[in-house]
């Protein structure tokens, strides 16, 4: 078999939010190597000089968002980019640069400046070595996984909303926003394409203002959470934050949820799911000790329902090692619905036969699958 020839792309502030969603969407593809880079190589040399010297791209993604002293804020940005350059001239690399800028570059704060000044001195480099350089200026980022009080005000809403606690709107603007799914699509996109734009502006797909941001969050906590309802999901946008907000749930106190049964002397009757958007149902028998999916999906919402028999379902959210398991039995219906980016799996775990109950908000299309298989 031919030895695939993979494109090595570096990666700095590994953990952050976008940077995690980039590379976890990296390692589905079978021609990319991502390589993280160290916090510590950003001071030693040394590190720094091994890192960029793997790379056939770096995405720079290391950021300081929020800080208490604004200046030092200014400092650690520049440096980080001044890190790398400094990289490169030590080790003659000339690596792709892909970095991550903000539409704040134009405001009169020092996170914005900071991200202006460190996208120009990462281009006079590219400039000055003949090297591709794309500086990306992106809006407002939100998707699963952002840390509240730090990403953005949807992750704050989000974890407030699902935790008990009570949101508070500092200053109801319009806000331009972007999925973390999108822009990672940019970002490879530019891989791809070897874009060489000292400054590509990142369009915004969507703008709403806080208050209509918090409202439809709302909707969701009283349909949803409260109620085990799919609420009516008329755009991409609504799909996307209702993904988001789903990512947030304290997952594993808040499933199994167990079914209302409606018995006389006929027998029962249970609703297994009550949603405002289309959708593909079907059922699975499983005998004793199988085990069905270890998969995971990126956009689709899906729920497993018991209904005859005893289930174990298991979870693990991608790039973590925890798994939550849940026991299900028929005897008294219930479900448990997926987040995306959590790989997950059902095993009979009875002595007779199980039959499960599935809907998904999409109809599988083989062109399109979204499943992409992982064991638990």
């Amino acid at each position: 078999m031919a030895t695939i020839n993979k494109k090595r792309i570096g990666i700095t502030g590994p953990n952050g939010f976008v940077a995690n969603h980039l590379a976890q969407t990296l390692i589905l593809q079978e021609h990319y190597e991502v390589i993280p880079c160290k916090r510590a190589a950003f001071e030693d040399s040394r590190l720094m000089d091994q890192f960029v010297s793997q790379c056939d791209v770096i995405v720079h993604l290391a950021a300081v968002n929020r800080h208490h002293d604004q200046n030092e804020l200014f400092e650690v940005n520049l440096g980080l980019s001044a890190a790398l350059v400094d990289a490169f001239e030590r080790t003659n690399c000339g690596p792709m640069v892909i970095f991550s800028s903000s539409t704040q570059e134009e405001r009169d704060n020092l996170y914005g400046q900071s991200k202006k000044q460190a996208r120009e001195l990462l281009s006079d480099w590219a400039k000055a070595n003949n090297a591709t350089f794309c500086g990306m200026v992106v809006p407002n980022v939100f998707g699963p996984f952002g840390d509240p009080f730090y990403n953005s005000v949807v992750a704050t809403f989000c974890h407030q909303l699902t935790h008990g606690e009570q949101p508070q709107i500092q200053v109801d603007a319009d806000i331009n926003l972007i999925y973390v799914g999108e822009l990672v699509h940019h970002i490879m996109s530019a891989i791809e394409q070897e874009v060489n734009q000292e400054k590509l502006i990142v369009e915004h797909t969507s703008t709403m203002k806080v208050s209509s941001i918090l409202d439809r969050l709302i909707e969701f906590q009283n349909q949803y959470v409260q109620n085990g309802e799919i609420p009516l999901l008329v755009t991409k946008f609504d799909i996307q934050l209702f993904n988001t907000f789903r990512c947030y749930m304290p997952l594993a106190t808040y499933f199994p949820k167990k079914y209302i049964a409606h018995r006389d002397d006929r027998g029962a009757f249970v609703e297994l799911i009550r949603h405002g958007i289309s959708g593909q149902s079907s059922f699975s028998t499983t005998v004793p000790g199988i085990t069905r999916g270890n998969h995971f999906h990126t956009r689709k919402i899906e729920r497993f329902a018991v209904i005859k028999g005893k289930a174990l379902i298991e979870m693990r959210r991608i790039g973590t090692i925890e798994v939550l398991s849940f026991e299900l039995n028929g005897d008294e219906p219930s479900y448990v619905d997926m987040p995306i980016w959590y790989t997950h799996n059902i095993k009979n775990i009875g002595e007779s036969e199980l039959l499960t109950a599935f809907w998904i908000n999409e109809p599988y299309d083989p062109t399109d699958p979204d499943t992409y298989f992982i064991n638990v």
